[in-house]
């Protein structure tokens, strides 16, 4: 499959991940814990038809400390975004924790050797203005506004680590491998997490939050996350997470249209929107080599 199809469709899916958390009346930690669970339900079932785990790859100790790296940082993700979503605006969450190409970017080069293009550069500073448009609004919000601001911006350095660490460990993984081992890890420490409070209980939920449950494991997780952990063996992470700055529109679209949420974008994320996607089709215009890491697995 062509990468740029993978995120196309990674982006629809994750899209969906703002306006099903805002349907959920669990808290935070409880929906990251069983989005994560049903997740590796997915996995699982894939993995028991391949019949192998690891398909014959062995990591080394360092290797192995980076994808339990990849795992907390994944968990740590879902719980501080879903929780900004209690504080400020689907559209200003979405947007904030979408900041994540340029933090990528500056990491991927200082870490990675791998250097945005000048196009590139330009396409995400474009994109981030339009984020900073969106979100500049929940300055008259008020503190508690604010915070769920700062917990999105945290989320957004959180996936960027772990994006990096995938673009490094799916040179050697093939896909059903790493997330196996990725999301198996972000999973057991979110469920951890649970076992340690009991503000965030794992079941008493009502069948509305369960269907949410498994539709943010379907469709943003399995779909969305697992789409970009693809496409990131065969192109820099920070052209895939540019890409991904689609999402806040589209996640601003559906919880404006769907009557559950009813959200009204204000003239400001309209603007900020357009100016994200502009940054996208000028960052993306110029595309990469795609071809994958000699010997690295599909």
């Amino acid at each position: 499959m062509s990468p740029w199809l993978a995120l196309v469709v990674a982006v629809l899916a994750i899209s969906w991940a703002g306006p099903l958390v805002r349907l959920a009346t669990a808290p935070a930690l409880s929906v990251a814990a069983w989005r994560m669970v049903f997740s590796m339900a997915f996995i699982g079932v894939v993995l028991t038809w391949r019949g192998s785990i690891m398909g014959g790859i062995r990591l080394t100790a360092r290797e192995w400390a980076w994808a339990v790296a990849g795992g907390i940082l994944l968990a740590g993700h879902f719980w501080s975004w879903i929780a900004s979503l209690s504080y400020t605006t689907v559209a200003s969450s979405v947007v904030l924790v979408s900041l994540q190409p340029f933090i990528v970017a500056l990491l991927s080069t200082v870490l990675l050797d791998e250097r945005p293009s000048r196009r590139q550069w330009m396409g995400i500073a474009v994109a981030m203005g339009g984020a900073m448009v969106v979100g500049w609004g929940d300055f008259a919000l008020g503190p508690a506004a604010l915070f769920g601001d700062a917990l999105a911006f945290l989320a957004a350095w959180l996936v960027a680590g772990y994006y990096l660490i995938g673009r490094v460990l799916r040179r050697k993984l093939d896909l059903w491998t790493y997330i196996a081992i990725v999301y198996g890890i972000a999973a057991l420490v979110l469920l951890v997490a649970v076992s340690m409070t009991s503000e965030a209980p794992l079941i008493g939920f009502p069948t509305g939050d369960w269907l949410v449950f498994l539709a943010l494991a379907a469709g943003p997780m399995m779909l969305g996350h697992t789409g970009v952990n693809y496409a990131i063996r065969y192109v820099p992470a920070y052209v895939a997470n540019l890409f991904l700055l689609g999402e806040p529109v589209g996640a601003t679209l559906i919880a404006w249209l769907l009557p559950a949420i009813a959200e009204i974008p204000p003239s400001q994320t309209l603007v900020g929107g357009l100016f994200i996607l502009v940054g996208i089709v000028l960052g993306t215009g110029a595309r990469s080599r795609t071809r994958p890491t000699k010997g690295a697995p599909s």
